[in-house]
């Protein structure tokens, strides 16, 4: 199955493409940091800071987590363009090993943007930060097994809606729409903070917080968003249900 995805997916350009555009776009505004300046001073040091790199990296990584989404659709949406699914069905293979195979695929696509954190950090970190103190450099990496669960999560959104859509142009525009435009205005203009804060975007976007938001909160008050270790369940949650409405939406219609 692994093998099968691997074979399309490897000669495709349109990935190393789309996955070089995420590692540059994040690379490039990270290393962009060192040039901030406040009072006259450069915040590079500070900004490169182990442990508490590791947080930021992981918020400022969640911003361009959508490319990763957009490849996804890409590739669930060719299946039905070029009808190789129905191929599929037809020499024997299951509904169930093909959406296996396409979460097979997010997995590795989170792994991708795992492992360009974890170098980015370690890169600027130790070449551009203050000497870390002894155990500072691992003290909060837990942040980033949070953005590998918020990852995760957006393409099970992504998945759900290219399954639903079927169509690349379409599917990207309206996974872009929702994550930046109709939940927001519908959590802002219709929810109370007590339904609010379990939408789906929200809580995958609350297992990345703004630096800086603990302070921020003891300062003005409740945010009205989930607190990191209450987001992931429920985040792991809504991309179980996610993958289980795309199982249930290729078996019940045509392929």
């Amino acid at each position: 199955m692994i093998s099968t995805e691997l074979r399309k997916v490897l000669p495709y350009r349109t990935v190393w493409i789309m996955l070089l555009l995420f590692a540059v776009l994040f690379a490039g505004f990270v290393s962009a940091g060192s040039s901030f300046t406040v009072n006259g001073q450069r915040m590079g040091d500070k900004l490169y800071a182990f442990p508490d790199l590791w947080p930021r990296l992981a918020y400022v990584a969640h911003y361009f987590t959508l490319i990763l989404g957009i490849l996804l659709i890409i590739l669930l949406t060719d299946e039905f363009q070029f009808r190789t699914f129905r191929q599929q069905i037809i020499d024997g293979r299951s509904v169930g090993d093909l959406l296996l195979g396409k979460f097979a695929i997010s997995v590795g696509l989170t792994l991708f943007g795992v492992l360009l954190v974890v170098g980015t950090g370690l890169y600027f970190g130790l070449t551009r930060g203050a000497t870390p103190a002894p155990g500072s450099v691992t003290a909060q990496l837990p942040s980033v097994a949070l953005y590998a669960a918020q990852t995760l999560g957006f393409l099970s959104l992504a998945a759900l809606l290219a399954v639903l859509i079927r169509r690349s142009g379409p599917a990207i525009l309206l996974f872009m729409l929702y994550v930046w435009v109709a939940e927001p205005l519908l959590r802002y203009m219709l929810l109370p903070d007590a339904v609010d804060q379990y939408m789906p975007t929200k809580v995958l976007g609350a297992l990345t917080p703004t630096p800086g938001q603990e302070m921020l909160t003891q300062m003005v008050g409740a945010s009205g968003e989930l607190l990191p270790s209450q987001a992931l369940p429920v985040a792991l949650a809504y991309t179980a249900l996610f993958w289980g409405l795309s199982y249930v939406l290729l078996r019940t219609r045509d392929l």
